[in-house]
């Protein structure tokens, strides 16, 4: 298949996946918590800068993963961009990576000593899998995943990494370096035609993962042992939800939805409301991190095709007073 071909059926296929559950109320634009929103980095498409995830340094540094240049960057305060490492291209092109048939970095994740921990995903059993970047060091893979998977989401505990599968599954990989274990594979992960397991996070004794198809998030345990309790579907209706953040205030989530061109703020019952939309410069947003007040929301435009970018909201920290009486 072409490159051509490749893109129109992800297209095709994203917009299918879209259209399994209802679309979320749209706003005008940013809406509490989210204030100031604004646009403030552009990217190259022609250099394939399309970002899929993100994690800060204390710094201020941000790195990225550019899904379709397969790279790692680093993304200082000020805007500069430097890339850290390409990853070697898949001898058949990755026209057998799941789902997309094209290969590319994807979930990223930052050790306190400066490691990064991202995901690789290409169709093939010598480079699809988690891979390691030291410092001034060069990126290896030490954890094999099957051909056959699609690693998407990645989160750090403390001694142990956690990668969303978006065929249907959630892996565990010592951060050390080692052998992949299946470590939940709940029919709540599943796709339904297109991808499952999306983003993934923890917080409070669980795993918390986004299933796109689903338009979910979903909860599962961690148990005592490091098992996994049972999946709990804890948020619905969330069309097109890629990867997330937690603001801080309790389980409280701030989401990305891709196929729509929205983030929504998603509360601790379930309930969501959207809070920025393509009004405000989102280009098919893909995942969504906090640092400090400041809300920042790469889009990698798959589907707009014209302006991947990253956005920047403030976190208002007060409720809105209801207005005055008459």
């Amino acid at each position: 298949m072409s490159a051509k071909s490749a893109r129109k059926a992800l297209v095709a296929a994203v917009l299918a996946a879209s259209s399994l559950v209802p679309l979320a109320v749209p706003a005008s634009a940013a809406t509490y918590p989210l204030c100031a929103a604004r646009v403030v980095q552009h990217f190259d498409l022609d250099q394939g800068q399309t970002p899929e995830s993100m994690v800060f340094a204390p710094d201020g540094t941000a790195y990225v993963t550019f899904a379709k240049a397969r790279q790692i960057a680093e993304i200082k305060p000020g805007g500069r961009i430097r890339v850290l490492a390409t990853l070697p291209a898949p001898a058949d092109g990755g026209v057998n990576t799941p789902a997309l048939g094209f290969p590319l970095t994807v979930g990223i994740e930052r050790a306190a000593d400066g490691t990064l921990y991202f995901l690789y995903a290409t169709g093939t059993a010598d480079l699809t899998g988690v891979w390691s970047l030291r410092p001034g060091g060069t990126p290896r893979r030490i954890a094999a995943l099957p051909a056959g998977s699609l690693p998407n989401g990645i989160a750090l505990g403390q001694r142990t990494l956690y990668v969303a599968d978006s065929t249907g599954a959630v892996w565990q990989v010592p951060a050390s370096g080692g052998t992949a274990t299946v470590w939940s594979s709940d029919q709540a992960l599943a796709p339904a035609g297109f991808l499952g397991a999306n983003g993934l996070r923890l917080r409070d004794g669980a795993v918390w993962v986004t299933n796109l198809d689903q338009g979910t998030i979903v909860r599962i345990p961690l148990r005592a042992n490091g098992t996994a309790g049972g999946a709990q579907v804890v948020a619905t209706g969330l069309t097109g939800i890629d990867d997330f953040v937690f603001t801080g205030r309790g389980t409280e989530i701030i989401a990305a939805l891709d196929t729509v061109n929205q983030v929504a703020l998603v509360r601790p019952d379930g309930t969501h409301t959207v809070v920025l939309t393509a009004a405000d410069g989102l280009q098919g947003p893909t995942t969504v991190a906090v640092r400090g007040r400041d809300v920042y929301v790469p889009s990698a435009a798959y589907l707009t095709g014209t302006d991947p970018n990253m956005l920047r909201a403030r976190l208002v920290t007060s409720t809105p007073r209801p207005p005055a009486s008459r």
